[in-house]
């Protein structure tokens, strides 16, 4: 018979998959405590959250001087992992103000997830932050158009129809439309505000995002 030492050997890469399995994106979590133990973050930030669109806004703070901005987004991420670690990347840094980009990954995992998944998971995670936070503005970007993702753009507008209908009734909460600037006026998707995948926006496409945010940030 194996001893219990031996077994234990064998199981520990299991347990260890097994960890990571359940902690998904948990390097990039890592990574922000890190850099928060190194540097001490802006006291009341205005705060970026959520996917590879604010992730991927590595100018972001520049962009908006002034302000005391923290990104705090990490790419691939949908709603249920801004939930899952809401403590890490929305609560520990008392934000003063959050701009939420997510959704649009919710909308790759299956044909079960609709719209209405995608709206329920957003007022699951906004039920989260106002039992913590009721005061904080929230500013939730709409789900944006990519040419790599044009079959899944019929359940993005209706994803963003349903989140808009529903912050119209929550207080201190706006919906910002990103989605219909970044068409030609056809109807058609600008192909040269993205690089080469196609999904992910070059310079272009931020500047089109710029002076829609810039209103909106709390001074």
């Amino acid at each position: 018979m194996l001893n219990r030492s031996l077994l234990l050997t064998l199981a520990c890469p299991i347990l260890f998959l097994m960890d990571i399995s359940a902690q998904p994106f948990i390097k990039e979590i890592e990574a922000f405590r890190r850099a928060d133990s190194l540097s001490r973050p802006p006291e009341k930030p205005i705060l970026f959250i959520g996917s590879s669109s604010f992730t991927k806004w590595t100018s972001v703070s520049t962009d908006f001087p002034g302000r005391r901005i923290l990104n705090r987004a990490f790419g691939g991420s949908s709603l249920p992992h801004l939930i899952q670690y809401a403590d890490d990347v929305i609560f520990k840094y008392d934000p003063r103000q959050i701009l939420i980009y997510c959704g649009e990954n919710d909308l790759t995992g299956g044909p079960q997830i609709t719209a209405d998944s995608v709206l329920q998971r957003f007022e699951r995670l906004m039920s989260l932050i106002r039992s913590r936070l009721p005061r904080v503005p929230v500013v939730f970007l709409s789900l944006k158009p990519s040419p790599s993702r044009e079959a899944l753009l019929p359940v993005m507008r209706e994803a963003n129809r349903l989140i808009e209908a529903r912050i119209r009734k929550m207080r201190r909460t706006r919906y910002l439309d990103v989605h219909n600037p970044m068409l030609n006026a056809d109807g058609s998707m600008k192909e040269d505000i993205y690089v080469s995948d196609r999904l992910h926006m070059n310079r272009k496409g931020y500047e089109i995002w710029m002076p829609l945010i810039r209103p909106l940030l709390a001074d």
